[in-house]
């Protein structure tokens, strides 16, 4: 729901606080956003650069969450104390936002994406989560130091605003493929490898603002039907890629591979 996390938002245009009118939300200075029938709110202000990922990669994605078989990765970010605002970055469908709000009742959440089709189900992916229409590029339309944890799942890096918007007894936690991450499917079906300068580049995005607490790599190994190794192609960035002749027509045995990293702000610069 929307509602308990308009006071955490603030007008992308002014940085005025927000209000609810009806199916809008709208500031001091009379900047209006429209309220999706779906329940998310657009706070874009204006044309987006990019749309995310299809309607066809968001239903492929929210079959394979659906099944466990990432659950694993809930788990471990699950596993963290949160209380306050609990920010998604890139919540796709909001999965494992409301994993990690099942395990904090006193949090709220907010899941940010720049995908429609994936904020139609992140906005009823739990009753205290909201689900916002941004480009994660751009400055957020998000308080100052307001989150207590940042989320950040195979998803785009903004250091600069995450450390804007996290308390500064916040934590961020970031999960990146490993290089081995799903290597068997990789190799079999021509899919788009693992950056292997992976580590270095989020290091780099996120170095100047945050301090390293603590990594570690889960792996598990995953046995897939055929239909779910193709379900899990098209939920990639390789679903566009591979041509339907190319896609599993077995079943087979992959490895799931993440690194997930605690990150805590560094101070402040003053002034």
């Amino acid at each position: 729901m929307i509602d308990g996390a308009i006071p955490y938002l603030w007008c992308p245009v002014c940085r005025e606080p927000l209000a609810r009118r009806e199916r809008a939300l709208r500031c001091p200075r009379r900047h209006s956003f429209d309220m999706a029938r779906q329940g998310y709110a657009d706070l874009s202000a204006g044309r987006l650069p990019h749309t995310g990922d299809s309607a066809e990669m968001v239903a492929d994605r929210a079959g394979f969450l659906a099944a466990g078989h990432y659950s694993f990765i809930a788990d471990a970010l699950a596993g963290h104390p949160a209380d306050g605002l609990v920010l998604d970055a890139g919540t796709g469908t909001g999965d494992y936002l409301a994993w990690f709000l099942d395990a904090a009742p006193g949090a709220t959440g907010l899941g940010l994406d720049v995908s429609k089709p994936a904020l139609r189900r992140a906005a009823k992916a739990h009753p205290r989560a909201a689900a916002v229409l941004t480009d994660l590029w751009r400055p957020l339309p998000v308080a100052d130091a307001v989150a207590g944890v940042v989320l950040n799942v195979f998803a785009p890096r903004n250091g600069p605003e995450f450390h804007r918007v996290l308390r500064p007894d916040g934590v961020l936690l970031v999960v990146t493929p490993a290089a081995d991450h799903l290597a068997e499917l990789i190799a079999a079906h021509g899919l788009i490898q693992v950056d292997p300068d992976k580590a270095a580049r989020v290091s780099g995005s996120l170095g100047e603002h945050f301090a390293l607490a603590s990594s570690v790599t889960l792996r598990r190994e995953l046995t897939l039907t055929a239909a779910e190794a193709r379900t899990l192609i098209g939920m990639t960035p390789s679903a566009r890629h591979v041509p339907a002749d190319g896609l599993p027509t077995h079943g087979l045995t992959v490895t799931a591979a993440v690194d997930v990293a605690a990150y805590r702000p560094l101070p402040r610069a003053s002034g």
